[in-house]
């Protein structure tokens, strides 16, 4: 596994870039973000995400988020109206996943199997949004919770501890918290806060 020790606040470049490098080639990363670190991969790398879901013990149905840099891949991945967009707009970046409907550019096996949705995020993370931004394109993403426990794994220590023979890249920004995203769904006629993390949801009640 390539450790990366990344400042959380000021991401060095050329780290940031072997990041990118290794995920361009297919590789699995463990990643912080402005909830607990994620696990993610290139949204089109099949294998990655089989692998991806062998670690966190997930199901066929499982719901797979993307997380992006900003609103400008939104149209690609998810299908919002105008009012839609504004109401995202003014709010994010969020600690908050939104369900929302998938577009056909989305791979089958990463949207909801029968209501066709797809989560997305936009985090604040500035390690996070350096590595979104180098990549150039969102990263399919979820909390890094191992099967059997409840709580996101935070500590740098443990993460290599138990990740090290089964992720390929692990950026380590110090401790992580272990808090979850809120997640909203849109994709009905009314918002439905499926689950409050530390997300502000007010605006969708």
């Amino acid at each position: 596994m390539l450790h990366l020790r990344i400042h959380p606040d000021n991401p060095q470049a050329r780290l940031i870039d072997q990041a990118v490098e290794r995920i361009r080639a297919g590789d699995v990363v463990v990643y912080p973000t402005d909830a607990a670190y994620a696990i993610g991969c290139q949204i089109g790398n099949k294998n990655a995400m089989e692998r991806i879901a062998q670690i966190r013990g997930l199901g066929p149905k499982h719901q797979y988020a993307i997380i992006c840099a900003d609103l400008s891949d939104i149209a690609t991945y998810a299908k919002v109206d105008n009012a839609m967009y504004r109401l995202l707009k003014a709010n994010t970046p969020a600690v908050t996943t939104f369900i929302l409907p998938a577009t056909s550019e989305v791979p089958r096996r990463l949207m909801h199997p029968k209501k066709k949705t797809i989560g997305l995020r936009i985090p604040s993370n500035p390690v996070c949004q350096m590595l979104l931004k180098e990549l150039g394109e969102p990263l399919l993403t979820s909390t890094l919770i191992l099967p059997g426990q409840d709580e996101p794994l935070d500590d740098p220590y443990d993460i290599e501890n138990q990740l090290s023979k089964r992720v390929d890249v692990f950026i380590d920004s110090g401790l992580g918290t272990l808090s979850t995203t809120s997640i909203v769904d849109l994709s009905g006629d009314n918002p439905e806060i499926i689950r409050r993390g530390v997300g502000d949801v007010s605006a969708f009640e």
